[in-house]
């Protein structure tokens, strides 16, 4: 099989030119939106990178507490609650 060849016949190779390789394998009008979803989720991948830092300076600056999830409920329970 073609594939089974490409794929294993090169030896070690860096992540890069395997989707590289990937993308040649694939019919020329599925390239352009395989490479727009890599790159959405590139994007998606660096935002949430960027807010899990944030978060753990957070906790290392100790501004964050613990929370009971209950007593969160029970509030916004109340909150809800309309006015007599």
């Amino acid at each position: 099989m073609l594939f089974e060849k490409t794929r294993y016949s090169a030896g070690l190779k860096t992540t890069t030119e395997k989707a590289a390789e990937a993308l040649e394998l694939l019919p020329e009008e599925m390239r352009e939106p395989a490479v727009a979803y890599l790159l959405e989720q590139a994007e998606k991948f660096r935002a949430l990178k960027g807010l899990v830092a944030e978060g753990m300076d957070d906790v290392r600056a100790s501004r964050v507490a613990e929370w009971n999830f209950e007593d969160f409920l029970q509030q916004a329970r109340l909150a809800r609650l309309p006015k007599p």
